[in-house]
């Protein structure tokens, strides 16, 4: 009995700590969609990873469409997209 309420404690806990996160990451999505949509007119590529979008958020809109087309086409990590961010933009409103 007590080993079955660890178990649905400890799966509790894993869902409580991720789904915050996997909203925010969802509402990161749709601002870097968004604000991509504004500089464009297109969406963003399909192909994009969310670390991918995740790290483009550091990106001031002058560099963001050329460091989007660059992370598709070289199929750039989150970590290389953050060093080739030339002008860095910090975003306080994360969790």
């Amino acid at each position: 009995m007590f080993f079955m309420i660890a178990i649905a404690l400890l799966i509790s806990y894993v869902k409580i700590r991720t789904f915050p996160l996997k909203a925010q990451d969802r509402a990161i999505r749709a601002e870097e969609n968004l604000r991509y949509f504004t500089l464009t007119g297109k969406l963003l590529d399909d192909n994009l990873t969310i670390s991918q979008i995740i790290a483009l958020r550091f990106a001031p809109d002058h560099e963001m469409v050329g460091l989007v087309d660059r992370a598709v086409r070289e199929n750039l990590n989150n970590n290389q997209i953050k060093k080739a961010i030339q002008k860095w933009k910090p975003d306080h409103y994360r969790a």
